[in-house]
C-alpha cells in the first residue's frame, strides 16, 4: 500500500488529540508547495486556515465529525463558497462561487477541510488535462506523460500525496481513466447517488461526482458522507449509504464476467495486469467466465452523440452577460460572440459545435436519437449480463499514461482513450478503476487499472470487492516515488 497515513488513520489522530485539523492542513499545504511543478491544483482555499480554526472549535466543543480535520482536495467544476470555479476555462477567470455544492458541504459538515481546487479539462472534455487554460497537469510517475482526465489534477494529487483524497466528477470516464493512469483508486456512483448540485454541468444525464483515494476504506468514509438523496437534485436518489471496505472472504464463490469486447487493442503490461487480477480473484474463490456485449462497439460514438448535444445545451449559459467573463463589442450580440470566441478553448469549441449540429433540424434522428436508441440496448445488455454474474472486469485504459501532446491534436484518438468507460456512463452504473499493476515503457513504470462494474445501487459491492483484493496484496496502490 501507499505508505502515506490513511484518510481513516488521520481522523482518527484528529479525533485522539494526537494531532490537529490546523497540522494535518499545514502538512498539506507544505505537500501542496513542493509538488507545484506538477500544476495539479488551479488554486488554493483562501478560507482553508479559517476552516481548519473552525473544525477544531467544533471538535473542542462535542461534536463527533466523521471526517474531524481530514484535507481534501476538490475539482474545480465543485463549487465551493467564496473559491474561485475556473472549471479550467478563462471564460470564467474571474468567476468566485456563491455556494457550495452539496457533495462539498457535506464532507465539510462532516469535518472536511477543503485545501484547493484541483485542475481539469477545459470544462471536463478531455481525457489527458492538458486543455486547461491554467496549463497541463504532469503525471507525477512521470512528468513527460499525462495524468489522463478530465478530473486529472484530483487524480495527480492523490498519486502525489498531496491529500489521501480528492474529488473529480466522471461523465465518460473522467474519474477512473485518470485514477488508472496515475496509480490510485477512482470510483464513479451509480447515477444518483451522489448529488450533482452545484457540479458544473457538463453532460447532464452523465454527469456523476466521484472520489480518488488509495485505499477502500478511505473511498468507503468519503462515500458514507456523500451518498445520499439530495432535494437540491431532482435526480439524486434515496439510497442511503453502507459502504465498507471487503476481506478476501467476499471473494469467495464472487462471480466475475470478463468483457469479451474489452480484451483487445490493449498493451502487453494492461494485458498482463489483467490476467493477474484474475487469478488472484479465482485464488480466492471466484469464479470468472467471458460475457459478451456486443453494443460496446457503438458506445463511443453512442457517447459523444449525448454528450456533445447536452454540452452545447449547459454551456449556453456562458455567454459573458451574468457572470464569468466578458468581451467588450459593438452591441450585445458582438459581446456574446468574442466571449465565448475568446472564452472557450477549441475544444470545448468543437464539441459545442457538434452538439448543436446534432440536435439541429433534419439531423436530430440521424444523430442524438439513434445515439439514444443504443444507450438503451446498451443499459439492456447490462441488466442481462448480471443476471449471470455480480461483477463485470475491463481494463479502465487500454495503455498507460500518454505523452503530454501524443495525442492533443488527434482528436479522435484522443476520444477512443475513453473506450472502456464510456459505456458505464450511458448505462447509469458504478465502476471502480483498482490500481493493479504496472507497464515498464522506456525504462518507467507506468501505472495500470483494472476497471470493475457493478449494477446499479451496488456500488458497496465494489469496494468489498476492492478491499478484498488489498487484503490479498493484490492492489499496487502507492505514491509515486519522486513524492513518497
Amino acid at each position: 500500500m501507499s505508505g502515506l497515513p490513511s484518510a481513516t488513520a488521520l481522523v482518527r489522530a484528529v479525533q485522539t488529540r494526537e494531532t490537529t485539523p490546523q497540522e494535518l492542513l499545514s502538512q498539506a499545504l507544505a505537500r501542496v508547495e513542493a509538488a507545484a511543478p506538477l500544476n495539479a491544483l488551479i488554486s488554493v482555499n483562501p478560507r482553508a486556515t479559517q476552516d481548519a480554526a473552525a473544525v477544531a472549535a467544533r471538535l473542542m466543543a462535542g461534536e463527533s465529525l466523521p471526517l474531524a480535520g481530514l484535507p481534501v482536495i476538490v475539482k474545480d467544476n465543485i463549487n465551493v463558497t467564496g473559491t474561485h470555479t475556473t472549471c479550467g476555462s478563462r471564460i470564467l477567470d474571474r468567476y468566485v462561487s456563491p455556494y457550495t455544492a452539496t457533495a462539498a458541504q457535506r464532507l465539510q459538515d462532516a469535518g472536511a477541510v477543503i485545501v484547493g481546487k484541483a485542475n481539469m479539462d477545459e470544462f471536463a472534455m478531455g481525457s489527458s488535462t492538458e486543455s486547461s487554460a491554467s496549463g497541463p497537469t504532469l503525471n507525477p510517475w512521470d512528468t513527460t506523460r499525462v495524468p489522463g482526465g478530465s478530473s486529472g489534477g484530483s487524480a495527480a494529487a492523490v498519486a502525489a500525496g498531496l491529500t489521501t483524497v480528492a474529488l473529480g466528477s466522471d461523465t465518460g470516464g473522467s474519474v477512473r481513466q485518470p485514477a488508472a493512469l496515475c496509480g490510485v483508486y477512482g470510483l464513479k456512483p451509480t447515477y444518483g447517488r451522489v448529488s450533482r448540485s452545484g457540479l458544473v454541468a457538463y453532460a447532464s444525464s452523465l454527469d456523476q461526482i466521484g472520489p480518488f483515494a488509495h485505499r477502500a476504506d478511505d473511498l468507503a468514509l468519503l462515500m458514507n458522507v456523500m451518498a445520499g438523496h439530495d432535494p437540491l437534485d431532482a435526480t439524486s436518489l434515496n439510497a442511503p449509504p453502507a459502504f465498507s471496505a471487503g476481506t478476501p472472504d467476499d471473494l469467495r464463490g464472487l462471480r466475475v464476467g470478463v468483457i469479451r469486447e474489452s480484451l483487445d487493442g490493449n498493451t502487453a503490461g494492461v494485458t498482463a495486469t489483467l490476467t493477474a487480477t484474475l487469478d488472484a480473484l479465482r485464488s480466492a474463490g471466484a469464479t470468472v467466465k467471458e460475457i459478451s456485449v456486443p453494443q460496446l462497439k457503438y458506445a463511443i460514438a453512442a457517447y459523444y452523440l449525448i454528450a456533445m448535444p447536452e454540452a452545447s445545451s449547459n454551456l449556453a449559459r456562458f455567454d459573458g452577460m451574468v457572470y464569468g467573463h466578458r468581451e467588450n463589442g459593438s452591441d450585445v450580440t458582438a459581446s456574446m460572440t468574442l466571449t465565448r470566441e475568446r472564452g472557450f478553448g477549441r475544444e470545448v469549441q468543437r464539441r459545442i459545435m457538434i452538439g448543436t449540429y446534432a440536435l439541429s433540424s433534419g439531423y436530430y434522428d440521424a444523430y442524438y436519437s439513434r445515439a439514444m436508441k443504443i444507450r438503451r440496448r446498451l443499459a439492456d445488455r447490462f441488466t442481462e449480463a448480471f443476471a449471470s454474474v455480480d461483477v463485470l472486469v475491463t481494463p479502465t485504459s487500454p495503455f498507460p499514461a500518454f505523452r503530454r501532446g501524443e495525442k492533443s491534436s488527434d482528436p479522435l484518438a484522443m476520444y477512443a482513450a475513453d473506450v472502456d468507460t464510456v459505456a458505464v456512463n450511458l448505462a447509469g452504473l458504478p465502476a471502480l478503476s483498482v490500481p493493479m499493476g504496472f507497464e515498464t515503457v522506456d525504462g518507467t513504470a507506468l501505472p495500470v487499472g483494472i476497471q470493475f462494474i457493478a449494477p446499479a445501487l451496488h456500488d458497496e459491492l465494489l469496494l468489498r470487492v476492492a478491499g478484498g483484493l488489498e487484503d490479498l496484496g493484490a492492489v499496487q496502490a502507492r505514491v509515486a516515488p519522486a513524492y513518497a
